[in-house]
């Protein structure tokens, strides 16, 4: 498109500078004949006061020498043949006696192409009614004087005006241009993988539209992308939840060849859903942040914990594991998916059984007071702790064991920080590891302060 365009203004620009360079050039020419010959009807016009005055030769030879014509040999007087005391020719003549009787018959002034030039004839009247004819030669140079330099001048800014038109329009077509390719290795990129590319909104109005429209696909290729990721990574890791019951009571089924094949199948059904977790995770990290969120729903806290807390404490019953569960008989309602919610709820206490030795207490503890824009969920343990917190916390670093994913605790971060909230993690009073969750009711960051200092007072009472 940007050649198209440069050649476009090319033609147009030579064929306008043409058009007027053309007939100008000739105008030119027409001008410096006529500036020539009006030279030429002057030097002659100086020769009428001599002959009106006088018909001596000798005084005419000096009028005649006296004009600048003359004195280049330039001027030739041809006096009437009725003058029989000096007839004939005063100078040179370069034309013939048939030129000069058909201009003193026509009685006007006639301009005839000679050799090197032209000549003028100029008819004057002079005494008794009769015509002297008065010859000024126009040489070839004083025809065109200043017309070379006049043309060089033209030919100059006929190229100035096709090299400017020429600039402009690749200037123009790089504008064009350049958003177009941009556009096009955006949606390149954007085919072969790179999710994050923008295009910059620039260039004409069609181009910033198209680059708009373009960035707002982008985006959502991403968000949908990211979403179905997430969700794939999440679903896996609830799968956790049930493969560590199956793991546990396939542990007891004792000896023999079914117990083996059980246990073996467990252990490759769990390799498989890390392997799933793993690859879901890595493209996660190629995606643009904040791409992937999910519709709002409100959810009852307690209510979900008294359900989930069914279903573990039979599996803590087997494994001798003493469990404490408070702050579960007033409803507590947040901002957040049931789906999620028993996901971060799971992750937290599988980490519980899966990280900790059996028979090792846990407690979970739910604190939502009065006019509280936070509620705080504690899942406490008397097991070993956890040593580094914050890779902990951060996605793809693990929970804390072997055959951890990393995306149990990093799904209650996100669950929490979805609402304004966060996790922190710290020592409990059993002795253990404690995962504090921080719920905002609103979404308001600002409101889980003051159910902080609570929960803390709470918990020490308790």
């Amino acid at each position: 498109m940007r050649w198209a365009l440069v050649r476009i203004a090319l033609a147009v620009t030579s064929m306008v500078v043409v058009a007027f360079a053309v007939p100008l050039g000739m105008v030119i020419q027409q001008m410096a004949n006529d500036r020539a010959l009006s030279n030429a009807e002057r030097q002659a016009a100086a020769i009428g006061p001599a002959l009106a005055i006088t018909s001596d030769r000798d005084q005419l030879e000096r009028a005649v020498a006296s004009t600048d014509a003359g004195a280049g040999r330039r001027i030739a007087l041809h006096l009437p043949q009725e003058w029989s005391e000096n007839p004939g020719i005063i100078g040179g003549s370069r034309v013939t006696e048939a030129d000069i009787t058909a201009t003193v018959r026509d009685g006007r002034a006639v301009s005839l192409s000679v050799e090197g030039g032209v000549a003028l004839l100029q008819p004057i009247a002079v005494e008794g009614g009769l015509i002297a004819v008065v010859e000024v030669f126009v040489p070839d140079d004083e025809l065109s004087a200043g017309v070379g330099t006049a043309r060089l001048v033209l030919a100059a800014v006929g190229l100035a005006l096709i090299i400017g038109s020429v600039a402009v329009a690749d200037r123009l077509g790089r504008r064009m241009v350049r958003p177009a390719e941009d556009l096009a290795a955006a949606a390149r990129g954007l085919g072969e993988g790179r999710l994050g590319v923008r295009v910059p909104e620039q260039g004409p109005d069609e181009l910033r539209l198209a680059a708009s429209a373009f960035n707002a696909m982008a985006r959502q290729v991403a968000g949908l992308l990211a979403g179905e990721r997430e969700m794939a990574a999440d679903l896996s890791h609830r799968l956790r939840t049930p493969l560590t019951v199956l793991r546990l009571n396939a542990a007891s089924l004792g000896e023999g060849t079914a117990a083996e094949q059980t246990r073996q199948a467990v252990d490759q059904l769990e390799r498989e859903v890390d392997v799933i977790i793993e690859a879901a995770r890595e493209h996660r990290t190629a995606l643009p942040e904040g791409m992937g969120a999910v519709p709002v729903e409100d959810t009852d806290v307690t209510e979900v914990i008294r359900e989930r807390m069914d279903f573990w404490s039979a599996l803590a019953e087997d494994e001798g594991r003493e469990v404490r569960l408070a702050g579960v008989e007033e409803p507590a309602r947040v901002p957040v998916p049931r789906a999620e919610l028993v996901a971060a709820l799971d992750a937290m206490l599988g980490n519980v059984f899966r990280h900790t030795p059996e028979g090792t207490a846990f407690a979970v503890d739910v604190h939502s007071g009065d006019g509280s824009n936070a509620v705080i969920v504690l899942v406490s343990d008397a097991g070993p702790g956890i040593p580094d917190p914050e890779a902990a916390l951060a996605r793809g670093h693990g929970d804390g064991g072997p055959g951890s994913t990393g995306l149990g605790l990093d799904i209650v971060r996100r669950v929490a920080e979805s609402t304004g909230g966060d996790v922190r993690i710290g020592q409990s009073v059993l002795g253990g590891a404690e995962i504090r969750v921080w719920l905002s009711r609103d979404g308001r960051v600002g409101g889980r302060d003051g159910g902080r200092h609570r929960a803390v007072r709470r918990r020490a009472r308790a």
